[in-house]
């Protein structure tokens, strides 16, 4: 049998026909159309597994489910209470697409999709206890228990950006202060890179942005880092410092065997590798036995097709 796998973004819909190991067979993307409305957004969905059936050469009958990854949180009924970047509020996802194509659909968090398609496919294969973690403009996470995703007694766990770790000086979007994605996310990172340029401390950023700070990025922190920026440097060690709290204290609750690292700040490599691999022992209460494996994770834009895919397999 073969499943769809849908990775839905604020900017675009991925989307993939998956065979039972994992492989994507057919891939297809189109913009998400959020201003439209959520119907509107399922129609794109519609067309593209029409798409994905089409190209494939195969009958609908030969598609076993479907599953989607969401950029928010859910229930195990596939019922959405909040997708912040779709503007989405109290959306019946699964049964709106069922109603639409006749197939089972199953719908997940994409941190937790992602985790899955990590824990099949790519980093945390043969993992049994892991952690993925994605560090882009927030910070989402996944979790392995016993080879299965856990989200929790209501679908709504594994909130992982979500831990506060200390005081900071801006607050999340979720409405609290000190939550790890206002410390170790690319909007972070260059949250309070531009907090120290504007108080006064020279940097190559400032230079290399010809002084509209703004478009500072988190990859331009990273270059200028490695070039020895003091700023760039300052704010990164920052970002590891909080990181390393973060990782630490779920080693210290999971025990994980691995964590694996995504999302575009972890395209710093072996450099942010390293750090956090120094920094980490310094809060983990018992460091007398391994801790936890970080490695970098390895399917990046292929994670939620092929996790979602592989949800909706294991909950079929």
């Amino acid at each position: 049998m073969k499943y769809i796998g849908i990775d839905l973004g604020g900017t675009s819909i991925k989307a993939g026909l998956v065979n039972e190991v994992g492989e994507i067979l057919k891939r297809c993307s189109e913009p998400t159309p959020v201003k439209e409305g959520y119907r509107a957004v399922v129609q794109v969905m519609v067309e593209m597994i029409d798409q994905l059936i089409k190209q494939e050469g195969i009958s609908k009958e030969e598609i076993n489910c479907i599953g989607v990854g969401i950029p928010g949180v859910c229930n195990k009924e596939g019922f959405v209470y909040y997708a912040t970047n779709l503007f989405w509020e109290n959306i019946p996802l699964a049964e709106a697409l069922q109603e639409k194509t006749g197939l089972s659909v199953y719908v997940e968090n994409d941190a937790t999709v992602a985790a899955m398609g990590e824990s099949v496919k790519g980093a945390l294969t043969g993992v049994k206890n892991a952690i993925f973690l994605t560090l882009g403009t927030g910070v989402g996470g996944g979790l392995v228990i016993n080879n299965q995703v856990y989200s929790g007694n209501h679908g709504i766990g594994s909130e992982l950006g979500h831990m506060v770790i200390g005081e900071n000086f801006y607050d999340c979007n979720c409405g609290n202060n000190g939550c790890l994605e206002t410390f170790a996310s690319a909007t972070a990172l260059t949250k309070y890179t531009q907090k120290l340029i504007k108080e006064g401390k020279e940097s190559m950023l400032i230079e290399k942005t010809q002084g509209e700070i703004e478009a500072i990025t988190a990859k331009l922190i990273f270059e200028c880092a490695y070039h020895g920026d003091a700023v760039s440097i300052q704010a990164i060690e920052r970002l590891v410092k909080y990181l390393s709290i973060g990782i630490a204290n779920l080693i210290n609750i999971l025990a994980p065997e691995v964590i694996a690292i995504g999302g575009g700040v972890s395209q710093a490599g072996d450099y942010l590798l390293d750090k956090l691999n120094k920094t980490i022992p310094q809060y983990v209460w018992c460091n007398h036995v391994p801790h936890a494996k970080i490695v970098l994770a390895e399917l990046k834009n292929d994670a939620g097709i092929i996790g979602s895919a592989m949800f909706a397999r294991a909950r079929d």
